[in-house]
């Protein structure tokens, strides 16, 4: 017999197994940064080949704004107001990985102060680049480049809202 709700102990104890036993998503985190000039913000990763958005993977149980956030501060030295969710991809099983919910942010527009100070805060990244947007999605992955051109065209209005716990 399946408990209840009645049984609080029971209940939890079998949605627990039932979550144990459900797939687990990898979630990517980017932003889309440009300077003043409108050119798009890339960065040069050591761990892996060719250029990527800001950003990184989410971790355990963290929310994908606040990983996007978390990893421009650890990489770029960054903390910038992200305004909004221009791109969710998700992305099949390739490689070795397993399928992957990739999320693009709108970091809005950096200072020219904040552009000549950028460089790469820790061993992750070895360079950054600011290119204009046709450039930039060249020099990408056709995958992220596809991405990157559906954020730039959601700019003027983001088309969705990100909630945290239905708020």
């Amino acid at each position: 017999m399946r408990p209840t709700p009645a049984d609080p102990e029971a209940w939890n104890a079998y949605l627990a197994e039932g979550n144990a036993t459900q797939a687990r998503k990898r979630v990517s985190a980017d932003v889309l940064l440009r300077d003043e000039e409108g050119r798009v913000l890339l960065v040069k990763p050591t761990y892996k080949p060719g250029w990527d958005l800001p950003g990184g993977m989410a971790e355990a149980n963290e929310s994908p704004d606040d990983a996007a956030r978390r990893e421009l501060k650890e990489e770029l030295g960054l903390d910038v107001t992200l305004h909004g969710l221009l791109v969710v991809d998700w992305v099949p099983p390739h490689g070795p990985w397993d399928d992957l919910l990739a999320f693009i942010f709108d970091g809005g527009t950096l200072t020219s102060e904040q552009a000549a100070r950028l460089s790469p805060r820790d061993g992750e990244l070895s360079d950054t680049v600011f290119l204009a947007p046709t450039r930039a999605v060249r020099q990408v992955g056709d995958r992220l480049a596809r991405r990157i051109e559906t954020a730039l065209a959601s700019l003027p209005h983001p088309p969705a809202d990100l909630l945290h716990d239905g708020t």
